[in-house]
């Protein structure tokens, strides 16, 4: 693992346009029951243009700047030596369908810790507009050598 990625920015990702069928099997893999994960009437009733994502939806579109991490050749990341550590999430907005997200994608922190190291990480998730909508914060334990 290198040390010395933390303060990295990797540029941001292409567009991801969040579709209705998504949010509804995002929220059924997840339990989340309310209807406006599922019914536009319901969602637009709320006060809402479309369907909403449920919060941890978010980890869907911090993916795609993740794997910008996991695909760098000088972070030294063997993805079969991670562990997912912690998760945390600074929503700004509800995620709706029609939403087209980029991901501004960062390590934070890179801490030695034993043989492993705990990476840290910010995911910014913007709209079309350039808006913040919401921060995903992760950690991950990268294994050291076998």
């Amino acid at each position: 693992m290198n040390t010395e990625l933390a303060g990295k920015e990797y540029p941001p990702t292409e567009p991801y346009l969040v579709g209705r069928e998504k949010i509804r099997e995002f929220a059924g893999a997840v339990q989340a029951s309310n209807p406006v994960h599922f019914n536009v009437d319901a969602a637009t009733a709320a006060g809402y243009d479309d369907l909403v994502a449920p919060p941890t939806f978010t980890i869907v579109v911090q993916q795609r700047g993740l794997d910008q991490l996991l695909a760098d050749d000088s972070a030294g990341i063997e993805l079969h030596r991670v562990v997912h550590g912690d998760q945390r999430f600074n929503i700004v907005r509800p995620i709706l369908a029609g939403d087209e997200l980029t991901v501004k994608f960062r390590v934070a922190t890179v801490r030695p810790l034993g043989g492993n190291a705990m990476v840290s990480t910010e995911a910014d998730i913007l709209d079309a507009a350039g808006v913040l909508v919401a921060t995903s914060y992760a950690t991950l334990v990268v294994g050291g050598d076998e």
